[in-house]
């Protein structure tokens, strides 16, 4: 009986081991289900030059370029877009509907709550497009609020007018447009000074008419891929092959491949960071 109760006893305990193995290989390599399923889906959306979509639902650009770079050297195959809605997309992947999230969301506190994510493979600090020569001399947000005359155009509830007018920019100095298009137009067409969006947010902005004058003072606003929770070996596998890219100029050749321009400064300013705790602190 004694010896019934420690062969029972012990083949409990090599079941619980062998259960905890399993349970520690399947934390510590979550790419497994991956490479078992011989596809990584991507949740991607439409952010021309960095993604640019078809009709077909290809994607290509300089973000998608760079993101199957990672996963090669992941020993993954290249990426499989899932065309996706910016308000689906965490939703989406906490459903496991995809495997991480490639468009480059903004990295928010709010966010990093909720998914975790790779360094940035984006970041842009605060500009103002104006009229070729800039006429009216601007150099910051904040000289803008020192000049009650200036017109700034910006779009409605963006980072942007939110640090406008935190800058002390009065409301009645704004104009509201409904995206990036129309606030060019505004300047160029002359019914606002200047416009205010991330600095590399207008591809080719001389060939357009405009002039950027970056607010140096202003901070840094980044995105990156955006990983679950649990899949924390993921997100740091990604991670380390990304620095390596951004550190060793592969990423400037990519802008230069798809005609980015000022992919120097950017590359250059992506430079400074390794995670994506060096924007927002409170993220892992």
């Amino acid at each position: 009986m004694r010896n019934t109760s420690k062969l029972s006893l012990l083949v409990v305990l090599l079941a619980s081991i062998g259960y905890s193995f399993a349970t520690f290989a399947q934390t510590e390599d979550p790419l497994a289900s991956i490479r078992k399923a011989g596809q990584v889906k991507v949740a991607l959306a439409s952010v021309p030059p960095y993604i640019v979509l078809s009709p077909s639902g290809e994607a290509t650009g300089s973000s998608v370029d760079l993101q199957n770079m990672v996963l090669k050297e992941l020993g993954l195959p290249a990426l499989t877009p899932v065309v996706t809605g910016w308000d689906a997309m965490i939703p989406g992947l906490q459903a496991r509907q995809f495997d991480y999230l490639g468009a480059g969301l903004n990295i928010t506190e709010a966010r990093c709550k909720a998914v975790l994510f790779s360094m940035p493979y984006y970041a842009a600090q605060i500009a103002l497009f104006v009229q070729p020569g800039n006429p009216k001399h601007l150099k910051s947000v904040a000289e803008v609020a020192r000049r009650p005359d200036i017109k700034l155009a910006a779009i409605a509830t963006s980072a942007q007018q939110t640090y406008a007018l935190r800058q002390g920019v009065k409301s009645e100095q704004v104009m509201i447009v409904p995206d990036i298009q129309a606030g060019a137009a505004t300047v160029i067409g002359g019914r606002a000074d200047a416009f205010i969006v991330g600095q590399f947010s207008i591809a080719n902005p001389k060939q357009k008419g405009l002039e950027v004058v970056v607010d140096k003072d202003s901070p840094v606003d980044g995105s990156g891929a955006a990983f679950r929770k649990e899949d924390k070996a993921f997100r740091d596998a990604f991670n380390k092959q990304l620095t390596l890219l951004i550190k060793n100029g592969a990423i400037q050749k990519l802008y230069e491949k798809y005609g980015i321009e000022n992919g120097d400064v950017e590359a250059q300013l992506l430079g400074k960071f390794t995670k994506a705790s060096d924007l927002v602190p409170s993220c892992e």
